[in-house]
Formats: structure tokens, sequence, C-alpha cells
């Protein structure tokens, strides 16, 4: 239900009951907590997201990735890594580039605040019964 992405923090999926008057909604939606070297964050807000405990975490699976894109698992890892890196340093050194995760969001800095949006598409993916209260709530 969650990965961990080294350097950079988790993304996972979880359960949100939502009472209306009429009906209880509970719908699955992505969550990412941030996980990055405080010094690169200096003069940034981040919302605190909470992963519940009950959630299992897995690392990255670089073998996986590597046979997405034909190349070695620690040609994928040592790649992961350097784009991490050099993400933080872009931070440090007051840039504010987006970071663009395929087919799920956009972690992103407007205003001092870093924030993970997630595509409509990705949030859709995971709620088929109710998307729309999903997508409101994300």
């Amino acid at each position: 239900q969650g990965v961990l992405v080294p350097g950079l923090g988790t993304f996972a999926v979880v359960p949100e009951q939502i009472n209306s008057t009429e009906e209880v909604y509970v719908v699955r939606r992505p969550v990412f907590q941030l996980d990055m070297d405080m010094s690169c964050l200096r003069e940034l807000v981040f919302p605190t997201v909470m992963i519940p405990g009950d959630i299992m975490i897995m690392p990255l699976d670089y073998w996986w990735l590597s046979q997405t894109n034909s190349l070695p698992p620690d040609v994928v890892r040592g790649c992961v890594e350097e784009t991490i890196l050099l993400y933080s340093f872009q931070l440090r050194d007051r840039q504010r580039p987006a970071f663009a995760f395929e087919k799920i969001g956009i972690l992103s800095c407007q205003d001092n605040v870093l924030c993970m949006q997630f595509h409509c598409s990705c949030i859709a993916g995971l709620e088929s019964q109710d998307t729309w209260v999903a997508l409101l709530l994300t």
C-alpha cells in the first residue's frame, strides 16, 4: 500500500471515511509524506501528512523499475538517487523546480509551500466507486 523513495518521502494509499448528511463514504486516496533533509527545506512550509501505522510500506523496487526501461537495477538506483540529490540541492539554493512523477502527480513549490498535487487520473484509478468524493478530498 505504500512505497518509500529514499531521501524524498513515502507514497501511500490510505482509506478515509467521509460522513455526509445522506451516507458514509470510504474512499482510497493517495498521500505523500515528505522525508527530506531539513536543511533543504529552510523557509519552506510543507503539509504534515501522517501515514497510518497499519499501512505496509515497501522500499522502491529498483529491479521492477529496471524491467520497465531495460536498464540494470544499479543504474536505475543511481539515477533515482542522483535525481533526488539534485532536487534537494535546487531547493537548498532557493530554486523551486517542479518534480513530476509520471502518472502520479507533481511535487511543486508555490509561495514557499512544498506540496504534492496528484493527477486526477491517479486518484480516479485508485477509487472507482466514489471517484468525485476522492477527487474533492485530494
